[in-house]
Order: C-alpha cells, then structure tokens, then sequence
C-alpha cells in the first residue's frame, strides 16, 4: 500500500495527463514490490498525489524557475528489496518524462524512496507493521486460492 507524491511545475505534463500518470506510477510501484497482479486493495490503497506547483516555487543552485520534478514514493517496512527500489526509480523517471514529452526530463527528476517505520503506517484506524502487513498477505492470499479453486 504505498503512498506517492508528484512534486512538478504546473505546466509541466498536459492538463490530462494527471489520470495517467496516478494509474501509471500506482501500477509501478506495486510490481516493484513484486505484485504483478494487484487486487482490488491494493489498488484502493495506492494513492498517487499530484501537486502541481508554481513554476517559481522550484528552484536549484542556477535558476528561480526549475523544471525539475520530485518523486517520493513511502512504502511500508521491507516492501522493495534491492531489485524493486532500482526497478521504480527507473520506471517513475521513465514515466513523468514520457508524460511530460521531455526526454530530457529524466536528468532533473528525483527518485525518493522512503520506508515507514515499523507500525508507522495506518490506514482505517489501524497502524500496520509486519504482524499486520503478514495478516493481509495471508488472506490475499488465500482470498486468491479460494478463486482460483471456483
């Protein structure tokens, strides 16, 4: 149930890309933590917050006005191995610039992994860590071999 955050320029991906740039980086992030085919909550549960900023409020040591984009992608404790965090590092810097019709986007976007803390992460009133995140693989996964045996 990762969380993502889209930190860019207001004018930087056409008005309509904000669809498919949530869906896009959603189903990115959870085949880097190796869910290939995503159920119904994770895909609830993967939020994608797109904030559009002024040009003028992104700056770097040159310029006033950065085009440049910030990505932090928290995910729960022990979600991407070493193969996943180089996967979705790649796959989002691909993504916003394939969006963004700037190639050479992918040379000023940053990648920000974070992990929550164990039992830093809630959703519907419950502060989830590896006993908890453990019980929802187990009925996943026994949610899809009840379907799979229908």
């Amino acid at each position: 149930m990762p969380m993502i955050d889209v930190y860019a320029p207001d004018n930087l991906f056409p008005a309509e890309a904000d669809n498919q740039l949530g869906t896009e980086l959603a189903h990115a992030v959870l085949r880097a933590e190796g869910v290939e085919t995503p159920g119904p909550f994770h895909l609830s549960n993967t939020a994608v917050f797109i904030h559009r900023l002024s040009p003028q409020a992104i700056h770097t040591g040159s310029t006033n006005s950065a085009n440049n984009v910030r990505i932090q992608i928290i995910t729960p404790p022990g979600a991407l191995n070493r193969d996943g965090q180089r996967k979705i590092t790649k796959e989002a810097t691909e993504i916003v610039a394939r969006l963004s019709g700037d190639e050479s986007l992918a040379k000023r976007t940053w990648v920000i992994l974070t992990e929550a803390a164990e039992g830093g992460w809630g959703i519907s009133g419950t502060a989830f860590g590896q006993e908890e995140f453990g019980a929802l693989a187990a009925q996943a996964a026994a949610a899809a071999a009840a379907a799979k045996n229908q």
